[in-house]
């Protein structure tokens, strides 16, 4: 039942957005099949609205994450009365952290081995209208997506290269802006093939994947 009520919220999300916004979809690969991906990053988190994005996926790929999906989200944001309900709703397969790498990181570590879809927000913290994070610090990406891409062997990551949602919806604010456009880039990578481009390991490839995630956050983010 519980999935059946997460993938109504999904399919009524995807009709509000393709009603109120207009979306600008750029590939940056030539593969675009939903059909293998495992794993979801989305770069430059910006807004609690970025689930409008849910309206570039078939409905069957909703059905998939209605299902089966892990998603870690902060603490502070489940604790909020209205919207942490309602992503729990949405979402079946979300999951309470800290942000430190403590038994609520492991849990959620523990989670994705059953999973068939994982969707994470590498900067762990949403930017604010002047670009920097709730405590004035640089927006970046963190080490967690680093303990995720070596546990999977096989299938596709997505990358979604947000543009930003300020212009919907400032971090505090509750009501939306309508009739706005959602600019969003998309590229679909073998995970083998990715991992295949390091050729180092511990710390080192942890490293080197923070790297990499913050040029594409840097280069691949639509302007």
């Amino acid at each position: 039942m519980h999935t059946l009520i997460s993938f109504t919220m999904l399919c009524a999300i995807k009709v509000f957005a393709k009603i109120f916004y207009k979306f600008e979809i750029n590939w940056l690969s030539d593969q675009r099949d939903f059909e293998k991906v495992r794993l979801v990053a989305i770069l430059n988190h910006t807004s609690l609205y970025e689930p409008l994005m849910f309206a570039t996926a078939p409905n069957w790929f909703l059905w998939k994450i209605a299902r089966k999906m892990a998603l870690p989200v902060a603490d502070k944001t489940m604790k909020r009365p209205i919207v942490g309900r309602f992503f729990r709703f949405l979402i079946p397969g979300i999951i309470s952290i800290t942000r430190k790498r403590d038994q609520s990181w492991r849990h959620f570590l523990k989670a994705i081995e059953n999973r068939s879809v994982i969707i994470i927000l590498p900067e762990g913290r949403m930017k604010r209208h002047n670009g920097l994070d709730a405590y004035g610090r640089p927006m970046d990406v963190k080490a967690g997506i680093t303990d995720i891409i070596p546990k999977l062997q096989e299938g596709n990551i997505l990358f979604a290269y947000s543009g930003g949602l300020h212009h919907i919806q400032h971090p505090g604010e509750f009501f939306p802006r309508l009739f706005k456009t959602i600019k969003l880039n998309l590229e679909l990578v073998d995970i083998e093939s990715y991992k295949s481009q390091f050729k180092t390991d511990g710390i080192a490839l942890k490293r080197e994947i923070v790297a990499d995630m913050n040029q594409r956050l840097a280069e691949k983010c639509p302007k």
